[in-house]
C-alpha cells in the first residue's frame, strides 16, 4: 500500500500526502505489535508466537503448550476442554499455565519443536527450551488439570507416621504407597516419576521405620492397597536392578484392575489401557439370574492368569450391546465366550460353550498354545457380487478371487463409517469402470468390519492391497496418491509405480 501511494503521490494534493503518513504510521504500529513480546490471552490460554515465547518460558515455571492448526478438527474439539483446564489451574493459583501456538503460522517454532501432527502438547519446565516433555495424559479438562497438578506439586503425599498412613490407605478404594528408606535415592525418584504419570491413581510415600514395621516391611517396597480382591499387593524393589519405571507402571495397571471386570463406559479406558495381551470375554444378559450364575466358574478360572489374560463380563442388554457387531453377534447369542488376542484382534470361540472353570482354562491354554484356529467373521456374498465393475468380496469368497493365479486383483479394504473411504469411493468406481473389460484385472472391495481374514490384518481404513497374477500368493500394499490416474499407472506397471525421471536443471 505504501509503494502504491508513492507511485500516485505526485498527482495528489497535500491532503493525500497526509493520508500517506497516516498509512505509514499504521503499518509501523502493526509491525511493532507483531514484534512485541507482549503476551495476550484467550480464555485464560496464553497466545504465543516466536516473539513472546521466550518471555512466556521465563515467566512461568510450568507451561503446557498446545501446537495446533486452525483447520484441525481434533484441535477444535480440544479447545473448550483446554480453555476450561486453563481456567481451573488459574483459579487455584497453580504455577502451571497453558499456552497455544498456531503451528501453521509460527513455522519457526513448529520446526524447532518437531511438530508433525496436530494437536501436539508439550510441557516446558523452569524455562528449559531444549527438552520439553511430551504430554501423556487424557485430552479432557480433568485429565489435563490432574496431569499438570502432579507436575506442579509433589506427585506423592508424604506419610509421616502410622496414623497418616492408615488414614491414607482407607481414604480411597485404591492407593499406592512407596516405602523407601532414602527418599532422595534413585528408587524413590523413579517412584515419583511413575506417580507423576499415573494421574488416575493416588500415591503416597513413607520413609519412617515405624511405618515400615506397621506393614511388615523391612526393605524398599511399593504396595498397592485395594478394597477389593486380594486387598494388598507388594512389589519389592530389587536391590541390584533398582526400580524400573515402565515395569512398575505396567504392574500397577494390571493389579489395579479387578480380577473380573465388567465392560462399561467407565471401565472401558482401564480395560484397554492395561495393555494385557489377551481378553477372555463372557457375554451374558444380566437380567437373567441363570446367566448371572455363570460368573462363578468364570471368576474361578481367572485366578492365576492375571497380567496375561484379562477376564471381562459383557452385558449384552447394557453397554456391551455396542460391541456385539464387532464379534458378529446379537443379544440372542448370549451366554457365550470369546477370547481376543489384542495384538491383531483375532477372536477365538469354543466349539461348544462350556462355562466350567476347567473348560475355560483348557480352552485358554489351547489358544495360547496355537492349537485353536481363529473364528473369522464373514458376511454372506451378495447375489450380484460380480455383476458391477467393483466386485464385492466377503471372507468366504476372498481366497478364490484374490489369489486367482490368472488375475491381477486390486482390493480396497474399507469401513462403511470411514470418511476417507467415502471420499475415495468415486475414484474407485471410476477405476473399476475403466478396467471392467480387462479379463486380467479385477477391481474389488471388502467391508473389513464384517469380514476377517486369517493371514491379513487391516489396521486402518482404507487399506489397498494388490494381488498379482501367478503363483506364490503375493501381496503388495499400495501407499501412494489415491486418484484414478495414479491407480492406473500402478496397475499398468504391474503393481509398482514407474519411477519419474529426475528433473533437468535449466
Amino acid at each position: 500500500l505504501v509503494l502504491s501511494l508513492a507511485w500516485v503521490g505526485p498527482a495528489l494534493g497535500d491532503e493525500d500526502k497526509d493520508g500517506e503518513v497516516v498509512e505509514e504510521e499504521d503499518e509501523e504500529k502493526k509491525e511493532d505489535e507483531v514484534l512485541s513480546d507482549e503476551i495476550k490471552e484467550e480464555d485464560n490460554v496464553l497466545v504465543l508466537h516466536e516473539h513472546n515465547f521466550a518471555r512466556a518460558l521465563s515467566e512461568h515455571q510450568l507451561l503446557l503448550v498446545e501446537f495446533y492448526a486452525p483447520w484441525c478438527g481434533h484441535c477444535q474439539q480440544l479447545a473448550p476442554a483446554y480453555a476450561q483446564a486453563a481456567a481451573e489451574l488459574r483459579n487455584e493459583s497453580s504455577p502451571a499455565r497453558l499456552g497455544k501456538v498456531d503451528a501453521t503460522a509460527q513455522t519457526a517454532l513448529a520446526t524447532e519443536f518437531g511438530i508433525t501432527s496436530y494437536p501436539t502438547l508439550k510441557l516446558f519446565r523452569d524455562g528449559n527450551r531444549t527438552h520439553p516433555l511430551e504430554y501423556t495424559g487424557r485430552k479432557d479438562s480433568q485429565g489435563i488439570v490432574r496431569w499438570m497438578q502432579r507436575r506442579a506439586g509433589p506427585s506423592a503425599t508424604l506419610l509421616h507416621d502410622t496414623d497418616t498412613a492408615a488414614a491414607f490407605v482407607n481414604s480411597q478404594d485404591l492407593v499406592v504407597i512407596g516405602f523407601f528408606k532414602d527418599l532422595g535415592g534413585e528408587a524413590a525418584q523413579a517412584f515419583f516419576e511413575v506417580a507423576a504419570e499415573m494421574v488416575d491413581m493416588t500415591f503416597g510415600v513413607a520413609e519412617e521405620a515405624e511405618v515400615f514395621q506397621a506393614y511388615g516391611l523391612s526393605a524398599d517396597t511399593v504396595c498397592l492397597f485395594k478394597k477389593f480382591d486380594e486387598r494388598q499387593t507388594k512389589f519389592p524393589v530389587d536391590p541390584a536392578r533398582g526400580l524400573d519405571t515402565a515395569e512398575l507402571t505396567q504392574l500397577l495397571r494390571v493389579h489395579s484392575l479387578q480380577l473380573v471386570m465388567e465392560f462399561t463406559r467407565e471401565t472401558s479406558n482401564q480395560i484397554f489401557g492395561a495393555k494385557i495381551p489377551h481378553h477372555m470375554l463372557l457375554f451374558l444378559n444380566k437380567s437373567s439370574s441363570e446367566q448371572l450364575s455363570l460368573q462363578d466358574g468364570f471368576r474361578a478360572a481367572a485366578g492365576g492368569l492375571r497380567g496375561e489374560v484379562l477376564f471381562v463380563v459383557v452385558d449384552v442388554a447394557g453397554h456391551g450391546a455396542d460391541v456385539l457387531s464387532f464379534f458378529g453377534m446379537t443379544p440372542a447369542d448370549a451366554p457365550t465366550l470369546r477370547l481376543v488376542k489384542m495384538e491383531n484382534n483375532r477372536k477365538y470361540r469354543m466349539e461348544q460353550d462350556n462355562f466350567s472353570e476347567a473348560a475355560i482354562r483348557t480352552f485358554i491354554q489351547a489358544v495360547l498354545d496355537g492349537k485353536v484356529k481363529p473364528h473369522l467373521l464373514s458376511a454372506e456374498p451378495p447375489e450380484d457380487w460380480d455383476k458391477r465393475p467393483v466386485k464385492v468380496l466377503v471372507g468366504k469368497t476372498f481366497e478364490q478371487v484374490a489369489f486367482d493365479e490368472t488375475k491381477n486383483v486390486f482390493v480396497k479394504f474399507y469401513a462403511p463409517w470411514c470418511p476417507h473411504c467415502q471420499d475415495m469411493a468415486d475414484a474407485w468406481e471410476e477405476l473399476a469402470e475403466r478396467y471392467k473389460d480387462r479379463e486380467d484385472i479385477v477391481i474389488a472391495e471388502m467391508d473389513s468390519t464384517a469380514n476377517e481374514l486369517e493371514n491379513i490384518t487391516i489396521h486402518g481404513y482404507p487399506t489397498l492391497h494388490y494381488f498379482p497374477a501367478g503363483p506364490g500368493r503375493k501381496m503388495v500394499e499400495y501407499k501412494s496418491t489415491r486418484d484414478v490416474e495414479t491407480f492406473s499407472k500402478f496397475l499398468e506397471n504391474g503393481g509398482t509405480l514407474p519411477e519419474e525421471p529426475p528433473p533437468v536443471s535449466q
